[in-house]
């Protein structure tokens, strides 16, 4: 189903966090601060209170982040980087960005998807097609693209190694980040190496495994936060942000700090 603008605009609105949102509004006369938006997958998303403890890394990410940079986490569950733009929700983005912000990029879960053509790409060909069109339309506008490699899913095999999950879809985006010299967060290396050290059980508290519940993609609090800290690491690393810019990269990060907002209403 293809949305009306409207339609996508108020969903966009709705995916925000309410923290974020209402700093989000501009100062009058004075400096604008930089905002990086994230479009993504359910892995990033917001989420809300029938979600909980559900929780995507984009949530945590502000607390690793200076109080002047902002985020705008445009990332909605299910949305693969062609249903994303289908959708209109890019559209809503690049109307929003400025210059001097950031996009930050993270999809491939639902592009893997063939069973779906209203999501499914191809890594070498529709997937990387897409994705130009996100790196094309914040460099239209004086903004930055960031390219993130999918976090990876909770998977081990018989003998307790992590497995990858996502076929060529990383190294896809690793080639078109090269050739198109953009900055390359290599979340999913960074987090397959993470579940390694973390062991089969160890996982279990990082994943939403719940009394009822046991999922292998979505994360809890401390999955987030220790997702987020990945991310915020490589945009260090890869010299899109500086020292200023970031913190807590070392500290603890209170779960209590995660929120889940009551759903919005039609």
């Amino acid at each position: 189903m293809v949305l009306s603008r409207r339609q996508v605009t108020a969903a966009a609105v709705s995916a925000v966090p309410l923290a974020v949102a209402a700093a989000g509004t501009a100062r009058a006369g004075g400096h604008r601060p930089r905002t990086l938006r994230i479009a993504g997958d359910s892995t990033a998303a917001q989420k809300y209170a029938d979600a909980a403890p559900e929780t995507g890394w984009g949530t945590a990410l502000p607390f690793l982040l200076r109080k002047d940079l902002r985020v705008d986490n445009h990332a909605v569950n299910g949305r693969s980087s062609k249903s994303f733009v289908d959708e209109g929700r890019l559209d809503v983005v690049l109307d929003a960005i400025r210059p001097g912000d950031f996009l930050l990029v993270q999809f491939a879960h639902n592009d893997e998807k063939k069973e779906d053509p209203a999501r499914y790409t191809e890594p070498w060909t529709t997937y990387q097609d897409h994705l130009r069109l996100y790196v094309e339309g914040a460099r239209a506008r004086g903004a930055r693209p960031v390219l993130a490699t999918p976090v990876e899913r909770r998977r081990f095999d018989a003998r307790g190694n992590a497995v990858p999950s996502h076929g060529e879809y990383p190294a896809a985006m690793r080639a078109l980040a090269r050739e198109e010299g953009v900055a390359l967060l290599d979340v999913q290396a960074l987090s397959l190496a993470l579940w390694q050290r973390l062991g089969a059980e160890g996982t279990k508290a990082y994943f939403n495994w719940t009394p009822t519940e046991q999922d292998n993609t979505h994360f809890n609090p401390p999955g987030a936060i220790a997702v987020a800290r990945l991310v915020a690491r490589e945009l260090l690393r890869t010299r899109v942000l500086a020292h200023r810019d970031v913190r807590r990269l070392d500290e603890e990060i209170p779960e209590s700090w995660i929120e889940w907002p009551a759903p919005a209403t039609a």
